[in-house]
């Protein structure tokens, strides 16, 4: 997919000025930022939307942003949007998205402060900013780096989720000859599983949890080697205990996909959190009330190694994530 690798990601951060008001800064495998304003600490994510089922635009790029700052324990709050189209862009196709987006802000009661709108010879598609902001407190702050060793490595829907919804959506008829006509209408409708606000301020209102990330881009692999590297912990990966739904294997055999590849798949609005193993009676009861199945996958560990298990066969977690889905959703 589109993200910088990471060496080249920390060269464009080195010139960011260190700033005693900023308590976390822009790093690598934090998908929010946190600064003082006075005695308050404001937190802040944003996110670009584009190349997403136009009916579902408006929702997606108001969920991509709140889903990052709920990650780190705070509700969203406040927003900016930007919507930017190429010359010439109807009016009325502004004007649907941003019906979506006042609805998708309604829902989780996030009050829309200032935006922008404009057409440039630039773009070939829509394209939406929106960047979320919320209040918190030092204490009930979570980050990526707060995992632990001995927590467990929770899931909290299905690997690959997010792939398998947006190609029924996007590549309808060859959806269908993959999964069959009734599963392919189903996965159309399971658009708001890409959203993980609810769950994870559920989770943090309801239990001990310790850091929190959402296994978009680069799906697992991306997710748990970012935590694993801010928290400084190795990572213990049962492959049997990870749930992988059947039209995900159907993907895999059909693009001839690696499990390097299928661990990778873009999986937005599955958290993979880590909690101690005190609360995990907690945790699988504050789930269930939100229509989801904790999943343990794992453990972080005190040795700094990243291990996937399959049986009796043990090997290393994969150092990097190989995403298909862009591949696969424009090359289908």
């Amino acid at each position: 997919m589109g993200k910088l690798d990471a060496n080249e990601l920390e060269k464009m951060l080195q010139c960011i000025q260190k700033d005693n008001r900023v308590l976390v800064p822009p790093t690598i495998g934090y998908d929010a930022g946190v600064h003082r304003l006075g005695d308050q600490y404001v937190a802040v994510a944003t996110d670009p939307c584009t190349g997403v089922p136009e009916e579902w635009f408006g929702w997606l790029l108001i969920n991509y942003a709140a889903s990052d700052l709920a990650l780190f324990g705070v509700k969203p709050e406040f927003c900016t949007v930007n919507l930017l189209g190429p010359r010439p862009t109807k009016p009325s196709r502004f004007q649907k998205a941003m019906t979506q987006i006042c609805s998708a802000a309604q829902e989780l009661n996030v009050a829309i402060v200032r935006g922008h709108t404009g057409m440039y010879d630039s773009l070939n598609d829509l394209l939406g900013v929106c960047t979320i902001y919320g209040t918190t407190t030092q204490e009930d702050l979570i980050t990526p780096g707060g995992t632990k060793p001995g927590d467990l490595i929770l899931a909290t829907k299905p690997l690959g989720l997010e792939t398998i919804i947006n190609y029924s959506l996007t590549q309808i008829e060859q959806s269908k000859k993959l999964f069959g006509a009734q599963k392919q209408a189903e996965y159309g409708k399971l658009v708001p599983m890409q959203s993980c606000v609810k769950e994870a301020l559920a989770l943090c209102e309801a239990c001990e949890v310790h850091a929190m990330h959402d296994a978009t881009e680069g799906g697992f692999v991306a997710a748990l080697n970012e935590l694993a590297e801010a928290s400084k912990v190795g990572i213990r990966v049962d492959w049997n205990k990870i749930e992988i739904p059947s039209e995900a294997l159907t993907l895999q055999q059909h693009f001839g996909l690696t499990n390097w590849q299928l661990l990778s798949m873009s999986s937005t609005g599955t958290i993979l959190g880590a909690v101690p193993p005190s609360a995990k009676e907690q945790v699988t009861a504050s789930l269930k009330k939100q229509g989801l199945t904790a999943h343990f996958i794992g453990e972080y560990t005190e040795n700094k190694k990243r291990i996937l298990t399959k049986g009796n066969v043990t090997e290393a977690f994969p150092s990097h994530a190989d995403d298909p889905y862009t591949a696969m959703m424009f090359n289908a």
